[in-house]
């Protein structure tokens, strides 16, 4: 797999949302690695300038990532109650909820423009989270040459990935920091570590097998591989280099206790997610409401957030992380990168 995506390490950087920039990918496929951009929270647009940039940066492969999420259905009674529990935190900082929710971010499945655009800039590989798009897409980014990668929590989401003709599965365990990747977030999770899901994979999938949660180190890298895993995926381990977009609220948490203290939640975006502990994940255990549908809950959780920065209090901002936080190291990505291969083959 590595060779017909032309990069000469096992190491991908996830296109983690808020971390994730195209400096930050240029440096990881320059270090000889498999850089990552997500334009699952902009338009086609934005995906262009950002992809345009990326490959401005670097002539080697890098990733582009799109959420393929299900079309969120909206409860009017369920959103009030959650803007009305909301409430009296913005009222904190001086600001309003929205007076209704939006859907900020658009399906894969439902953007032609943005299937145009990477059709157009054909970057070496895409990779889908939330599900698979139509097989017309498939089809198109297949023969506009781009190799096709998508994320399973489970085997029997990983079947539906070969049957769909994609070219490798990312095993996403439960460890992993971000949105879970499964299909349907109302369904019930195993919540598979890395270690199992992809032994699993590799054993009785048929594809190529991508390692992802918890990987921080060359040494567990290694351990990937010695799995069967043809390259590891790691998201957590480049938040606080500083080609990321993370802001210093987010890197001074991600180095505080709040490491060793990561949830999964529904408050921050509405489908379940991992991050540090912080006062929105607090929010959520007290008031225990189901939050409304992705990406509903979102511009709820960005509003807040937007709020709470205007005074400077950093607390409620989407700061993913996976179950390795406590073992991040603060270096430029090309830095990481080489710090990584010696530990592998230490």
């Amino acid at each position: 797999m590595l060779d017909r995506i032309g990069i000469e390490l096992p190491i991908i950087q996830a296109p983690m949302a808020g971390v994730s920039t195209p400096s930050l990918a240029a440096a990881v496929s320059k270090a000889g690695g498999l850089g990552s951009i997500g334009v699952g929270a902009t338009d086609a647009s934005g995906a262009r300038k950002m992809i345009t940039e990326l490959r401005s940066r670097t002539e080697r492969a890098f990733n582009v990532n799109v959420f393929v999420h299900s079309a969120p259905e909206q409860h009017l009674e369920r959103e009030a109650a959650w803007l009305g529990a909301l409430a009296p935190t913005f009222m904190k900082f001086d600001a309003e909820p929205p007076s209704a929710l939006r859907v900020i971010y658009k399906s894969f499945a439902e953007d032609e423009d943005m299937l145009r655009a990477l059709v157009d800039l054909r970057p070496a590989v895409v990779s889908f989270h939330f599900g698979l798009p139509p097989a017309a897409q498939i089809t198109a980014l297949r023969e506009a040459g781009c190799f096709l990668v998508a994320t399973a929590t489970s085997l029997s989401e990983a079947e539906v990935v070969k049957r769909a003709g994609i070219d490798a599965v990312v095993a996403q365990g439960y460890e992993a920091g971000g949105h879970r990747g499964t299909f349907h977030p109302d369904a019930s999770d195993d919540c598979l570590g890395t270690l199992t899901l992809t032994r699993l994979l590799v054993r009785r999938s048929g594809l190529p097998v991508i390692a992802a949660g918890g990987i921080m180190d060359g040494q567990s890298i290694r351990a990937a591989l010695d799995l069967g895993a043809v390259a590891a995926q790691l998201g957590t381990a480049f938040i606080a280099c500083p080609e990321s977009s993370a802001d210093e609220a987010y890197r001074e948490a991600l180095f505080s206790p709040a490491a060793e203290h990561t949830v999964i939640t529904r408050a921050i975006s509405g489908r379940p997610a991992r991050c540090l502990q912080n006062a929105f994940t607090r929010f959520a255990e007290r008031v225990q409401l189901c939050p409304p549908d992705y990406p509903l809950t979102y511009d709820a959780g960005k509003a807040l957030n937007a709020a709470a920065k205007a005074v400077g209090d950093g607390g409620f901002g989407a700061q993913w992380a996976g179950q390795g936080a406590p073992l991040a190291r603060a270096l430029p990505a090309a830095e990481l990168v080489a710090c990584l291969v010696r530990e592998m083959q230490s």
